[in-house]
């Protein structure tokens, strides 16, 4: 989600966040989304599938959809859809819709990327089908600037991570002040029609474009509440619905409040604190693995976060080259999110630093298909339309001291990644803020690892509170959900219960296959992340 998560050099990881607090949806008015035209006026669209490249196994199709489903004959934008067939030896068993999180993960390049990362048996017996959501990527998108070479000297205008000090504070603020001005004059009306709820009714036209009765999905991150908001919008449609790094709905929505909120969205959804418990156990793992697993470990535990604590407070003074303070602790936000590579690599990036050199960039691997233009407005447009912001550009200063006084160094950065929509122009036109625990017509598969930076085991808790009917199988371990970080015991459970529906016993727990540092460095794709439009220094 959460949400938000950085695209920067593409493609860094993904986020979408969570909090503790629940309450019960039981009274709550449904949003506008249940007001929208029945999808059966929409006619079901043609998918026209193509090689998306030369020779390549995923095909690519093009359909249109109504900008406003309440007024389903206005104006079309076009969502950018890819599938991979199912492989067999077994029959087809339909398809398996992926959201790979953000706001604003291009599915249609983030699929074939993390295709690997579905379980065997999953993709010999469905296609595994994405989509860029309306407002990202190849779908019509939210563009605020006209060009990459606008769009990057924006980018440089502002501090990299988060500001630091007064005079940053400001010129931080101000940036995202003019990103909000110039969007509002390009596209009005798509920013006012890029919801969860508008997507959930994209998702439910894709599913009868591909013939299915039924939705099977898996969602990770921001997936998460869109699969929620799609349960309770067509609860008669669930099939098998996969939430893997879920958001807590009530925090998402802030319960559905028509004030301002008391917090920012990563605050109240606890991002900050599941952050900073995290890289705790980065630095505990890293000072007990020694030298020759983990480049920055000091000998201990203590010895290791002393001596994070002491880079720091250096960068602050003396940055190595543009890696300042705020970029640095940036780049710990992102790197958390996938265990291998991304805990060796985040080792050798704070041991480059310590010793005063500049940090390579890893090497760049080509997606099977290009990337289009991502623009970090994009997955702004969807949560600071759809979740709602204190609207004071001001008062983020005192929530960084909160934040910062829970979560330390992580509390900022948590922090000013929701500042950008405090001056943001758009809010929903259509949005969904509950019931959340509307009966569907089967069961939904919670899965969350216990040390996730992004959305705590406990948001996935509090969605299991809101859901109807769920089960949580609890991944014991580190990073960013499950899927981008394997395990062969919850691959397991997650593919009896897409193929059969058969759930796993309560209470179930696995362990990853590799803890971190270790040699091991699996392949594959990782998905958008980061902190609602914040950006990232790689």
């Amino acid at each position: 989600m959460l949400i938000s998560i950085r695209l920067a050099a593409h493609r860094r990881l993904a986020v979408a966040v969570a909090a503790a607090i629940v309450c019960s949806t039981t009274a709550t008015v449904p949003a506008l989304a249940q007001a929208a035209a029945p999808l059966s006026e929409v006619p079901v669209p043609q998918l026209d599938w193509t090689p998306c490249v030369p020779g390549s196994p995923f095909e690519c199709a093009t359909v249109k959809a109504p900008l406003d489903y309440r007024h389903p004959g206005g104006r079309t934008i076009e969502l950018a859809v890819v599938k991979r067939k199912a492989t067999g030896p077994g029959p087809r068993l339909g398809s398996l819709f992926f959201n790979p999180g953000g706001p604003g993960g291009p599915g249609k390049v983030q699929m074939p990327q993390d295709y690997e990362f579905f379980p065997k048996e999953v993709r010999e017996r469905f296609d595994i089908v994405s989509w860029d959501p309306r407002g990202i990527g190849y779908s019509t998108a939210v563009n605020c600037f006209g060009s990459p070479e606008k769009a990057a000297a924006w980018a440089e205008s502002k501090p990299i991570g988060f500001p630091v000090g007064k005079k940053e504070r400001a010129t931080w603020i101000s940036a995202y002040a003019e990103l909000g001005r110039l969007c509002e004059k390009r596209d009005p009306a798509l920013l006012r029609h890029v919801s969860t709820a508008d997507t959930a009714q994209d998702l439910d036209l894709l599913r009868r474009a591909v013939g299915d009765p039924q939705l099977t999905y898996l969602g990770i991150s921001y997936g998460t509440i869109l699969g929620a908001t799609y349960a309770n919008m067509f609860p008669g449609k669930v099939r098998a619905l996969v939430l893997d790094g879920n958001i807590d709905p009530q925090a998402w929505t802030d319960h559905n409040s028509t004030g301002d909120p008391k917090l920012p969205l990563f605050l109240r959804m606890g991002t900050d604190v599941g952050a900073a418990a995290t890289f705790d156990r980065f630095l505990t793992l890293c000072g007990s693995a020694g030298t020759a697993h983990c480049a920055f470990s000091a000998g201990s535990p203590e010895a290791t976060r002393s001596k994070f604590d002491k880079l720091t407070l250096r960068l602050r003074k003396h940055p190595v080259g543009a890696w300042t303070y705020a970029a640095t602790v940036d780049a710990v936000a992102n790197a958390l999110y996938v265990v291998h590579p991304g805990w060796t690599d985040l080792g050798g990036t704070l041991q480059d630093l310590w010793e005063g050199r500049t940090p390579e960039p890893p090497a760049a691997v080509p997606p099977p298909i290009p990337y289009p233009y991502a623009g970090i407005e994009q997955g702004g447009a969807v949560s600071c339309s759809d979740s709602p912001e204190p609207r004071n550009p001001l008062a983020y200063h005192r929530f960084e001291a909160f934040a910062a006084a829970r979560a330390g160094d992580l509390g900022r950065f948590w922090t000013w990644a929701a500042e950008p929509c405090a001056t943001w122009p758009a809010v929903a036109a259509n949005r969904y803020t509950g019931p959340w625990n509307t009966p569907t017509a089967h069961p939904i598969l919670l899965v969350n690892p216990t040390y996730d930076p992004s959305t705590p085991i406990r948001d996935a808790k509090a969605m299991g509170r809101e859901l109807a009917s769920s089960r949580l199988l609890t991944l014991n371990g580190y990073g960013h959900t499950a899927l981008l970080n394997p395990s062969s015991c919850v691959q397991g459970y997650e593919s009896r219960y897409i193929i059969d529906g058969t759930l796993p016993p309560v209470g179930a727990n696995c362990t990853r296959d590799t803890p971190p540092f270790t040699a091991s460095r699996p392949h594959g794709g990782l998905a958008t992340g980061g902190g609602a439009m914040a950006d990232s220094i790689k």
